[in-house]
């Protein structure tokens, strides 16, 4: 496998990567050789399987750190970002930043007995999924930790434009989440960064078996995908890596389809 990242001084910073689509694609990146940090929230009964996670990206003779905190506090983001400082030193620099957060509420509009969506839990899910890309960004920027070619990466879904029951507030902050991309894309490029969102197909994680309904979101996703299959987390990972290649410099302020063709049908 070429490591095309090695020796590059290249880091990963992974928000929301301790499962999922963002400890797949931590396990790509580190195999091309590129250093992974990765802040998460988890509980301590989940330590152990997340560890051993964690030591197979450590197997990859790459630098590796990650932190159990809550990436929405302002005061543990920058105890983070200064202790990054100290870490990249003065080769080191940040080449892609994916956020991979999934922090919402999953209720329903109208229900007689179940609670309903307010507007603080709008607010808390858009805070969480879309707006804390942005907060992030701007603190690494600020710190001067991003490469002079630098890619920042999220990830978004077909409830950008489709309604689902239950998936209101998260289909706010995606929808946000991609007009910040673009913003950013604009705004920011001036530096030499990038930014993009990955629409990722159906993709059988924890957090899709957190909507109601989701069984029948995958069999219909089974039905109309090309395929005739559910997209991985791995696939998704396989577009992080080539979007954080040299060669796709040119990508930017896109929304881009990794399912197999599911959206076409």
């Amino acid at each position: 496998m070429v490591k095309e990242f090695q020796d590059k001084n290249y880091w990963a910073l992974i928000l929301g990567g301790s499962s999922g689509l963002g400890l797949a694609t931590a396990k790509k990146l580190a195999q091309h050789g590129m250093n992974i940090c990765i802040v998460h929230r988890n509980s301590r009964t989940q330590d152990q399987a997340i560890n051993a996670e964690f030591d197979k990206i450590k197997a990859e003779g790459i630098q590796f750190k990650s932190y159990n905190v809550d990436a929405f506090k302002i005061e543990k983001r920058d105890e983070i970002i200064l202790k990054l400082k100290t870490i990249l030193g003065t080769e080191g620099t940040i080449r892609t930043l994916v956020h991979s957060v999934a922090k919402g509420n999953l209720k329903p509009m109208l229900d007689d007995d179940k609670p309903t969506l307010k507007s603080d839990d709008f607010s808390l899910t858009i805070n969480a999924m879309a707006i804390s890309l942005y907060d992030w960004t701007k603190a690494v920027f600020e710190a001067q930790l991003f490469a002079k070619d630098t890619r920042i990466i999220s990830f978004t879904s077909e409830g950008n434009t489709k309604a689902w029951k239950n998936y209101a507030a998260v289909s706010a902050a995606k929808v946000t989440l991609e007009a910040i991309t673009r913003n950013m894309a604009l705004e920011f490029a001036p530096f030499g960064i990038r930014a993009n969102c990955i629409q990722a197909g159906v993709t059988d994680t924890a957090s899709l078996r957190m909507i109601p309904g989701s069984d029948q979101i995958k069999a219909h996703s089974l039905r109309r995908n090309p395929f005739k299959r559910l997209t991985q987390p791995e696939d998704v990972a396989n577009a992080v890596y080539l979007l954080s290649k040299d060669e796709a410099g040119w990508i930017n302020g896109c929304v881009i389809p990794v399912d197999g063709g599911e959206h076409i049908s």
